[in-house]
């Protein structure tokens, strides 16, 4: 099936685009864009739909600040699949996200269809259609853009218009709207998006392995390879590598041939002059004995009350129809297990709370208050 759709490449046609799309109260919407060689996301292509017109703004032709501004309207709802990548996107190019949001993923978890399941999967299970996904790897800086690029991205929002009824009314009917309706809100908080170089350490694996000193020298580290990789516009990666930094913190050389000789992978001889001379002395002088985070190695009775209480979430999980892990992470369950109340979680804040929080919070107090646990 040949879907319809404009490219829209023009101020004019931007605009007539636009007169297509103003009275409507919901929008399907999603985008295109390319970050293997950059920091930031480089917005190629943005697709707008209403059931009857579908719209592909070229983002590399075009001031899209009308298109914002219409897509800012919260008189109108936004329908997004997995919405997260396309928000951090627009919170990059326009400050905040467009709201409020109806994202099809979080809806088919709710209603049992899939755990995080992919839009091709969900167009499959609601309507029966295969979607090609032989484009999902094109390269959308290309111009002209191939057809069938073109077509894919037309169908990433002509099949959200038919799917986005259909979940609706099935939220409706089982009295979860209100759950879709606070989840996506969640995901359209503009601090999610927003990277903090000196909370940079937070993404870094294994930290709990250093000594408290160490820790702050790879805090040092990962912050001035945030600044550095978002000046440069470079991947993460490509200025210092997660495994290079818990070297350079536990092994802590003092010159640029003592880091040389650590043989860290991807640390050149250029780099290694610029750690030497700036960088390590900086974060050296960062050093504190109050450790960022613990190696927190559970002993038996710590694992014996996390696996209770992970059980009883996997039955109230069960209860409701929805994984596990989408009721509460892990990491949220220990967090509840370790802080109770005062844990900051989804899990003790609106309809999580209501229909399991309350009664995770006994539970969690009667396998303490048992003293053979």
């Amino acid at each position: 099936m040949s879907i319809p759709y404009s490219l829209i490449e023009s101020p004019e046609a931007l605009h007539e685009a636009l007169v297509q799309f103003e009275s409507d109260r919901w929008l399907t919407v999603d985008t295109e864009f390319q970050r293997e060689r950059t920091y930031r996301a480089r917005l190629c292509l943005v697709q707008v739909g209403n059931g009857r017109f579908n719209a592909l703004f070229d983002a590399l032709k075009l001031d899209l600040q009308p298109l914002w501004d219409r897509l800012a309207r919260t008189d109108t709802l936004k329908v997004m699949h997995s919405a997260d990548q396309d928000n951090e996107v627009f919170v990059q190019l326009t400050g905040a996200c467009f709201q409020p949001l109806f994202d099809t993923q979080i809806a088919a978890t709710l209603l049992g269809i899939g755990d995080q399941i992919g839009y091709a999967g969900l167009v499959k299970a609601q309507i029966g259609t295969e979607i090609d996904k032989s484009m999902s790897r094109t390269d959308w800086t290309r111009r002209p853009l191939p057809d069938k690029a073109l077509d894919y991205a037309a169908a990433d929002v002509h099949y959200l218009a038919e799917i986005y009824p259909q979940l609706q009314a099935a939220l409706e009917q089982r009295g979860r709207e209100t759950w879709l309706a606070e989840d996506s809100a969640r995901l359209c908080e503009t601090e999610r998006y927003i990277t903090n170089p000196e909370q940079a350490w937070k993404r870094l694996k294994g930290l709990g392995r250093l000594r408290a000193g160490e820790q702050h020298v790879a805090a040092a580290l990962a912050a001035w390879r945030e600044i550095e990789a978002e000046q440069k516009d470079r991947p993460r990666r490509w200025i210092l590598g997660d495994a290079a930094i818990l070297i350079l913190a536990q092994r802590q050389p003092k010159s640029t041939e003592e880091i040389a000789a650590l043989k860290i992978e991807g640390v050149s001889e250029r780099l290694c002059q610029i750690l030497a001379e700036s960088v390590l002395p900086s974060a050296y002088k960062n050093q504190q004995t109050e450790p960022l985070v613990l190696d927190q190695r559970p002993d038996d009775v710590y694992k014996k009350r996390l696996k209770r209480l992970s059980s009883a979430v996997r039955e109230h999980a069960e209860r409701l129809g929805v994984p596990a892990g989408f009721l509460a992470p892990r990491a949220d369950v220990e967090r509840l297990l370790n802080q109770g109340t005062e844990a900051d979680i989804p899990l003790l804040s609106g309809w999580r709370r209501a229909q399991a929080g309350n009664d995770l919070l006994e539970i969690r107090e009667q396998i303490y208050s048992n003293t053979d646990s």
